[in-house]
């Protein structure tokens, strides 16, 4: 993946780059690390400026960001309830347990939607409760920009300084992910197991 990465940058430049942000946020499979790195990567050799680089990577980003926000609110609440009783099971939640999470997301949403971009794997999915639970749309602007444009650049200046050294950060970044997804996973499987309505 590593090589098709590198050819749609270096053949599609900030187009490229601005559509491969895009897809990674609408399908999180796909790695930012990987990506925003490699665009610093180019940006050490001379064939791309730093700053264009990290503004095309993070509007690629916002707009899948943005279009999975518009999908959840078009969900909304009221929507996902039959959702939730019907498959609650399988999604180790309740209804109660959402009511607990919409006034939790009321008071601290703005945070959460800040810091959640600069998560490996879980940044791509703040959008959806944020959607759900109808954030203002400038609030949620706003705080995803701040924090994507963060993990865009943070990546985008690594890669940058590490220059030939790309392997050794995309290895470390590589790691961080599969160890947060691995997390994700048993957590989920342990929940899977205790989890009874109503608790």
């Amino acid at each position: 993946m590593t090589n098709w990465i590198e050819r749609m940058i270096a053949e599609g430049g900030y187009l490229g780059l601005f559509f491969l942000m895009l897809a990674e946020t609408i399908f999180p499979p796909i790695p930012s690390e990987v990506i925003m790195s490699m665009a610093g990567l180019q940006a050490s050799k001379g064939t791309m400026a730093l700053l264009p680089a990290i503004l095309a990577g993070s509007g690629g980003a916002m707009l899948g960001n943005l279009l999975w926000y518009a999908v959840a609110r078009g969900l909304g609440m009221r929507r996902l309830q039959p959702l939730i009783e019907r498959h609650g099971r399988w999604l180790t939640v309740d209804w109660a347990e959402v009511v607990k999470a919409e006034r939790w997301f009321v008071r601290h949403g703005r945070l959460f939607v800040c810091i959640g971009r600069m998560l490996p794997t879980l940044r791509s999915l703040v959008s959806i409760p944020a959607g759900l639970m109808k954030m203002g749309l400038m609030p949620f602007l706003l705080c995803s920009s701040i924090g994507t444009t963060g993990w865009t650049a943070m990546l985008a200046s690594g890669g940058w300084l590490l220059g030939s050294r790309f392997a050794e950060l995309e290895a470390w970044l590589g790691l961080l992910s599969s160890i947060l997804l691995t997390a994700i996973t048993f957590a989920y499987a342990w929940r899977l197991c205790r989890w009874r309505p109503g608790r």
